[in-house]
């Protein structure tokens, strides 16, 4: 079995190691005998096929990063949705996740025209004590079962109209300052604001993202053999028990 991964943007698109994502799809997939190739898209590059992909990755960036991908991503917006009715998973990471908007109004009110394959919009707070910064913990259905997910948020865009949320924050911020949900979810996009890389705090979405791209892929029930997360589950718990217990105080 195999995998073939779509990274966008890598060298623009990569705030706080968000490219490590794909690191982690990547050595969770091989561990179990799955080939992963991976290829990449910037600006000048050769058109990709995304029909070809089991999954396309598109991390983070600022404002300033958001606007030049902005005008070259547009080109590909009727290969993008379609891909994605097709079924081909989307992980989206924070500017990642604003581009498949509606749109981004910065501080300046600049609107960075996104591709509004989404009807959520996203709008700068002009209030810098309303940046959501910090970690974060959501509680999301992924799969059959509800599991915490960890990360880091450091955004000052503020994310309205999303009907299908990511998770309900247990501790952070979320789309906007203190608002009960955090990112978008359907059954093959997540975007979200949580950096960290979010794979590597959270082994069970990577391995729930690779076999539902295996499942698509091969038309079959696709059990993962169990991987050794002791060190993560541990690690994880004892972050979650700090922020949920003083979010509890």
């Amino acid at each position: 079995m195999n995998l073939n991964i779509l990274c966008l943007y890598p060298n623009m698109m990569d705030l706080y190691g968000d490219n490590g994502n794909i690191e982690i799809i990547k050595y969770r997939a091989n561990k179990r005998g799955i080939d992963v190739n991976i290829d990449s898209y910037t600006i000048n590059d050769e058109e990709p096929d995304f029909y070809n992909y089991d999954l396309v990755f598109l991390g983070g960036g600022s404002d300033k990063e958001q606007k030049v991908v902005s005008k070259d991503i547009i080109k590909y917006k009727k290969q993008i949705e379609r891909s994605i009715n097709l079924g081909v998973f989307y992980l989206l990471i924070c500017g990642g996740f604003q581009l498949f908007g509606k749109y981004y109004k910065d501080s300046e009110d600049n609107i960075i025209e996104g591709l509004n394959i989404f009807d959520f919009y996203t709008e700068s707070s002009t209030d810098k004590k309303e940046r959501c910064i910090g970690n974060i913990v959501i509680s999301s259905k992924i799969g059959n079962k509800n599991i915490e997910i960890l990360g880091f948020e450091n955004h000052g865009g503020q994310t309205f109209n999303t009907d299908k949320p990511f998770g309900k924050v247990l501790y952070g911020n979320g789309n906007t300052f203190k608002n009960e949900y955090e990112g978008l979810m359907t059954e093959n996009v997540i975007g979200t604001y949580l950096h960290g890389p979010l794979l590597s705090k959270n082994p069970e979405l990577s391995d729930y993202i690779i076999k539902y791209c295996l499942e698509r892929k091969y038309k079959k029930n696709i059990n993962l053999s169990k991987l050794d997360d002791e060190f993560e589950i541990i690690a994880k718990k004892e972050m979650l028990d700090k922020l949920l217990t003083k979010s509890n105080v």
